[in-house]
């Protein structure tokens, strides 16, 4: 690696900045304040019951096809691993280096272990893989899988407005905002989209940061095919979540799970162990089924990111040689 490449590496942990101390609280007052409310909402369950709350939570678990759950879960888990790797090979490809996806799948795969840690910190390493390989500036790359967060984040938006503009009546009054949230930011990208491609706020520096590379390149028909690219697992999820939510006892159509299970994926992304968010959202949204809902979270999304991991180990050793090698 030259050393112009050396310095536009990304910094390393121990040469990073220390975090505020509020920035690590935060995660820990939200997974408190969820799991407050959680416990609430279970004893009550159990105490109308006439159970101890172990034994409510433990039925809640024991009538579900396993069997049944795992067929719909291994294969989903392996088609977002393909997509996933897929948009991060096109975005780098686009702007930083052409590398094959062959190379690309097993540094995302192994990247979803350090996924259980944080999430921005896998995408760093896989800045740091094409760093080490490639000699590709480390801030360039971190450039492009910031472009591909901002492009979740739009996938999300417009499949949750999808979902909810197709069974209004069937959402909560507070559903109806999605589609205001989805024209806010239809507004937002198009301001932000001229001024990285220069067109409007000359002299504002800030977009000449490497950090900002890949939104100064980017295309709008560019961000149309990672959108495009994104589709097919949301797609894919919303059919896996919605058959498997039946095995847990509940009941919800495919265009009103299209609705839900965006913004769950919001709360699946905050900070905090567990997605303790992402089960609270279970728990509000099907308030009558406390104990199945909290269950149905948990496993769905812990067991998504922790056979991730388990997948990544298998091109760990690759991964390990071709970076540190």
């Amino acid at each position: 690696m030259n050393e112009a490449s050396q310095s536009a590496a990304i910094p390393s942990a121990t040469g990073a900045r220390k975090a505020k101390f509020w920035q690590r609280l935060l995660p820990l007052l939200i997974t408190m304040a969820c799991f407050t409310y959680l416990y609430t909402r279970l004893n009550q369950a159990a105490t109308a019951e006439g159970n101890p709350l172990l034994t409510y939570l433990a039925r809640s678990f024991q009538d579900v096809n396993w069997f049944g759950w795992l067929a719909l879960m291994i294969p989903y888990c392996f088609f977002y691993l393909i997509f996933d790797s897929l948009v991060v090979w096109r975005v780098i490809n686009w702007f930083n280096a052409n590398i094959s996806y062959a190379d690309i799948l097993p540094i995302r795969a192994s990247a979803y272990i350090l996924s259980l840690v944080n999430e921005q910190v896998s995408k760093g390493a896989i800045a740091l893989y094409l760093n080490r390989r490639d000699g590709v500036p480390g801030w360039e790359v971190g450039s492009s899988m910031l472009l591909t967060m901002f492009c979740e984040i739009y996938s999300l938006i417009l499949w949750a407005t999808i979902g909810v503009l197709l069974r209004w009546n069937h959402f909560q009054p507070a559903f109806h905002v999605i589609p205001w949230i989805t024209l806010g930011a239809v507004v937002f990208f198009a301001l932000f989209h001229l001024f990285f491609s220069g067109r409007i706020g000359s002299g504002i520096t800030v977009r000449d940061r490497p950090i900002f590379r890949a939104f100064r390149l980017a295309k709008v028909w560019q961000y149309g095919v990672v959108l495009a690219l994104r589709a097919p697992p949301v797609l894919a999820g919303v059919a896996v979540y919605t058959l498997a939510l039946r095995l847990f006892g509940g009941s919800v159509g495919f265009g009103e799970m299209m609705g839900y299970l965006p913004v769950i994926f919001f709360g699946a992304a905050m900070p905090g162990p567990m997605h303790s968010v992402a089960i609270l959202f279970w728990v509000l949204l099907f308030p009558d089924r406390p104990g199945q809902m909290t269950a149905f979270g948990f496993v769905m999304h812990n067991f998504f990111i922790f056979f991730n991991a388990a997948v990544g180990l298998l091109f760990l050793r690759r991964a390990t040689r071709e970076l540190f090698g």
